[in-house]
């Protein structure tokens, strides 16, 4: 995986970073936004990519 194509997915509820995804920054502008399951919560939350 190289870390160009990297993005950190943050629970926004409790703001840890659970994941590490990829996608195609040229084919994708926006940034992505799953419902993921947050271990800390217990629940699945809204998880955003940040830098």
């Amino acid at each position: 995986m190289s870390r160009e194509n990297l993005a950190k997915m943050k629970c926004l509820e409790c703001a840890n970073i659970n994941y590490f995804t990829t996608r195609n920054k040229k084919k994708i502008k926006e940034k992505l936004e799953m419902k993921k399951h947050c271990p800390k919560c217990k629940k699945h939350t809204l998880h955003k990519e940040m830098k």
